[in-house]
């Protein structure tokens, strides 16, 4: 007799927004999560990707700010809140 159990469900991730953001040197974002946490994320490794090379200038990135929940530039770009998170490191 076949299984006719559902299939269990991966449990499902929340990401905390991003609730202050503060652009440092050698391109790096230093920012607070919704769950109190603290995280350097460094944009370097996108610069050589289409319009985020943009932000190699250091007056464009310095201008980043909080939008939502997550950040962004004057340019429109910005960065999904879970991408920041998971590839960010404790401060």
């Amino acid at each position: 007799m076949p299984n006719s159990a559902a299939p269990v469900a991966e449990p499902v991730t929340e990401y905390p927004g991003v609730t202050s953001v503060k652009a440092a040197e050698d391109h790096r974002l230093i920012l607070s999560f919704g769950n109190g946490e603290q995280r350097v994320f460094d944009v370097t490794p996108l610069l050589s990707c289409g319009r985020f090379r943009e932000l190699a200038s250091p007056e464009v990135f310095e201008k980043v700010r909080i939008s939502y929940d997550t950040v962004e530039w004057e340019n429109g770009l910005d960065l999904d809140p879970e991408y920041l998170y998971e590839h960010s490191q404790p401060v």
